[in-house]
């Protein structure tokens, strides 16, 4: 008797990302591959309502048990939205004697050197709220002056007086010696029970006080706040029968538990666009793009990164709401464009677009959800180029009159304009900013935008990527299936991950090479320990690291990765930091001493992925084709333009410009001209130049 092989046991792997505008979902059934994708309206006053929206109809959907959703992965912009919009907790900062003031004088940069209308934010923790200790730790880790332990109690009863809700600690050079911070965290905690403690030593053990200091308070500003929203997720989940602990991308593209989360949520300041990033990547290498511009642009700002042999980049440090954030992560560059950007005639009569947004609510106005002022949404939907009567495959009805109307008298009647002409003008405004940050990641640092193609996601990516293409020299567009979700779907592909940093400050000599393998060591030790704890197995863990050095006099240093976690032969190291400065600066000065900054080294634990699913898709174009509609063109003004079902498109088939490519979370524009075409994986491949 032939014995039937048992079916597999059925498993799912969720990711979700909470926008701004839109919360996105990526399902992936891990027994059969097959991808499926869902989006609901986010809800600012509480994202755990889009979130719980969203996962009871998958699990609903596809039959779905608790315990058979295995892992669930989020990325979250509620940190970032939290300092935008100075949402955050009562914040306190407690410092060395005599830096008290630190935390607001900052550097002394101006990045608007002549507009006085440009002024720093205000610092997070207020000037009333910032107390000095007696004590004084050396640079070189010694105790110049012993901690007050005093002065920390009497601190501690004033800040109860208060009612602050978290404290930044941040000694100076405690990433030397961190006794000082850990002592007065102690009291602190003892005196206030209920507050979050933010300790610089073990959110940034590295050096400058400042981006040491901003980082700690920042993290300190959105801790609470994080921790309630962190918990209600983690109930949410649970209540609907999931057992797996939801994990959490962080700005370096990896995921993270709930506990690192609640450590350092400053770790999740960049947590949706670096998960789509890391998505691009693992995109570009099944689809044989190497090199790519990623490019998404959801409903209240566009992110920009550079991806250089299927490698993101990364920077140790850029400005979040203005604020210096001094922490790994995928170097994203962010604009205020996007699909809620609102269009409006500034002073002087000019037509400008973003980069305030409509948001979630009250929304384009086309969403008919309370909206009053025209968006770039609205000016798609007025061109055609959006369906002018429903989005999200029906279940979101698109009013097109009243946003037709909106522009007629917000900007086409003052302006002496047809609402043609004015909405292509908001389009042309928006894409002239987008082109910016194209340039800004790519032709400004040294990149020959011509060897990259122009990857295009997020729900108003497809919209604008054929044109901008055009207009800044690219000559291929790839996007995902389904790109409205590709954030999500990125936190799929994300692995565990974390980096650990020490300042070194030694001289690339023998001594200082020791000391060098000696960091080293340290390091591995926590990343292994950190994989432990969030449940790695041994054979899934890999460890990198990187050197950061600089010629002696310079201020800021330049990374050497290693191979893995093999220390070279010093003399390699400095012909690989040449060789580095000369690609970052168009020169060495081999005659000067080599100071090395920081060690670095990031703890990768693997996650299991299942391969890339083909898609079949249709037969042929006309059973593709959804309908025939007027889309407005530049130079060609209104032409009759077939619609197509991508879902549908048979693999390897030209579809010619002009064409309108619709599916569930996004519409592509393919212009006169232009050809595009399906691969078998559902990537929509665009040729400008076929």
């Amino acid at each position: 008797m032939t014995q039937t092989a048992p079916a597999p046991a059925r498993r799912f792997r969720v990711g979700f990302d909470v926008g701004g505008t839109f919360t996105d979902f990526t399902l992936l059934a891990e027994h059969t591959g097959a991808l499926h994708y869902f989006k609901v309206p986010s809800t600012p006053h509480d994202p755990a309502e889009a979130i719980q929206a969203g996962l009871s109809h998958l699990m609903r959907e596809h039959g779905i048990a608790g315990p058979e959703l295995a892992h669930v992965g989020h990325g979250t912009t509620v940190a970032t939205n939290m300092v935008i919009e100075r949402r955050g907790s009562r914040c306190a900062l407690v410092t060395t004697r005599g830096f008290r003031d630190v935390l607001e004088i900052g550097r002394q940069t101006r990045p608007h050197l002549y507009d006085y209308n440009v002024t720093k934010p205000a610092p997070l923790a207020p000037r009333a709220w910032r107390f000095e200790i007696s004590e004084r730790i050396a640079a070189d880790g010694s105790v110049l002056a012993p901690l007050d332990e005093d002065e920390v109690v009497a601190v501690a009863r004033q800040l109860a007086a208060a009612q602050v809700e978290s404290v930044a600690i941040c000694f100076m050079h405690s990433y030397r010696n961190d006794a000082h911070e850990r002592r007065a965290r102690d009291i602190l905690a003892e005196y206030l029970p209920g507050a979050y403690l933010s300790v610089s030593s073990e959110i940034l053990p590295e050096f400058r006080e400042y981006e040491r200091m901003s980082t700690t308070a920042l993290n300190a500003y959105v801790g609470p706040r994080m921790a309630a929203y962190m918990r209600n997720l983690v109930d949410s989940v649970r209540g609907m029968g999931v057992s797996a602990p939801p994990a959490t991308v962080h700005s370096n593209g990896g995921l993270m538990s709930v506990e690192s989360v609640l450590t350092a949520p400053v770790r999740t300041c960049v947590s949706g666009p670096a998960a789509g990033v890391i998505g691009a990547a693992e995109l570009g290498r099944a689809a044989g793009f190497p090199n790519l511009i990623t490019f998404d642009v959801g409903g209240t700002s566009t992110d920009v990164s550079l991806v250089a042999d299927l490698q993101p980049l990364f920077t140790s440090s850029r400005l979040v709401a203005d604020y210096p954030v001094k922490t790994q992560m995928v170097d994203v560059h962010v604009i205020g464009a996007g699909g809620g950007s609102i269009a409006r005639i500034d002073d002087a009569g000019a037509l400008k677009v973003g980069p305030q947004s409509a948001g979630a609510v009250p929304g384009p106005i086309a969403y008919n959800r309370g909206g009053t002022v025209a968006t770039l949404t609205d000016a798609h939907v007025v061109l055609g180029r959006l369906n002018p009567v429903a989005l999200l495959e029906g279940r979101m009805a698109v009013h097109a009159e009243q946003a037709r109307a909106a522009l007629q008298a917000q900007i086409a009647g003052p302006l002496g304009l047809s609402v043609e002409e004015a909405a292509y003008g908001i389009l042309r405004i928006a894409n002239s900013n987008m082109a910016r940050a194209v340039r800004a990641v790519s032709t400004e640092r040294g990149h020959d935008v011509r060897k990259f193609a122009l990857c295009a996601f997020g729900g108003a990516g497809g919209l604008h990527a054929a044109e901008l293409a055009r207009d800044c020299g690219i000559g291929k567009v790839l996007i995902p299936q389904e790109p409205g979700t590709m954030c999500a779907r990125g936190i799929l592909l994300s692995d565990i991950s974390m980096d650990f940093v020490q300042t070194l400050m030694a001289h690339a000599h023998a001594d200082g090479w020791l000391a060098v393998q000696q960091s080293l060591d340290t390091l591995a030790d926590k990343a292994g320990a950190w994989l432990a704890e969030e449940g790695v197995p041994g054979a899934a863990q890999r460890l990198s690291a990187v050197i950061d050095a600089r010629y002696q006099g310079q201020n800021f240093e330049i990374p050497v990765p290693l191979d893995g976690m093999r220390l070279m032969p010093l003399a390699d190291f400095i012909a690989a930091f040449s060789a580095a400065h000369i690609r970052e600066y168009g020169y060495d000065a081999a005659e000067r001493a080599i100071e090395i900054v920081n060690c670095r080294v990031r703890a990768v634990g693997l996650v299991p992925r299942a391969p890339l699913a083909r898609v079949a898709g249709g037969r042929t174009l006309d059973e593709a084709l959804k309908e025939r509609r007027r889309v407005y063109f530049e130079a060609a003004g209104w032409l009759d333009t077939p619609v197509y079902r991508r879902a549908l498109l048979p693999p390897d088939t030209p579809v010619e410009g002009p064409a309108v490519i619709e599916e569930m979370s996004s519409t592509t524009v393919v212009l006169p001209g232009q050809q595009a075409r399906a691969d078998e994986y559902g990537n929509l491949i665009v040729n400008l130049h076929p």
